[in-house]
């Protein structure tokens, strides 16, 4: 039996960051916590790529258009939307998480989703380098992993 673990070497790794620039309190802690974790592994400065867009509802289509490039080997899709008093919430999050899914799936690279998803600001702070860590970190590791991993089949 031949098992297959993708590692977490960055080295050489051209990474690409969609991130949301609405409620930027808590993406910009979820980018530098994909940037200290990206630089960590392996990956040099040159290597990142990060395209701001307006808000999370925006990432899929950028993510897609970066997927198409080849200018990466993987994305990491990053933003925040917090609960308000309306549905837009459920839409917003439906469209982010559905849209990246897809690209992830019938893309050429893998898209990691770091939209957090909160119903207050100080969990979407807590998961953004607070207690719960950061999400963003999170992501760059599991892209780096999953890059190994697609890199390991390709060439079985």
């Amino acid at each position: 039996m031949k098992e297959y673990v993708g590692n977490y070497d960055g080295e050489k790794q051209r990474i690409g960051i969609v991130i949301a620039k609405f409620n930027d309190l808590v993406t910009k802690r979820l980018l530098e916590g994909a940037r200290q974790t990206l630089f960590q592994a392996g990956v040099t400065a040159g290597n990142i790529e990060v395209y701001w867009v307006p808000g999370a509802f925006e990432i899929p289509r950028t993510a897609r258009l970066l997927s198409e490039s080849g200018r990466v080997k993987g994305i990491i899709a990053l933003g925040a939307v917090v609960r308000g008093e309306t549905a837009h919430f459920d839409y917003v999050c439906a469209a982010a998480a559905n849209g990246i899914a897809e690209i992830s799936l019938q893309g050429a690279v893998p898209v990691m989703f770091g939209v957090l998803t909160t119903d207050t600001m100080d969990q979407a702070l807590n998961r953004a380098g607070g207690k719960a860590g950061n999400k963003g970190s999170e992501c760059a590791l599991a892209l780096l992993e999953m890059i190994s991993l697609q890199q390991q089949i390709q060439k079985i």
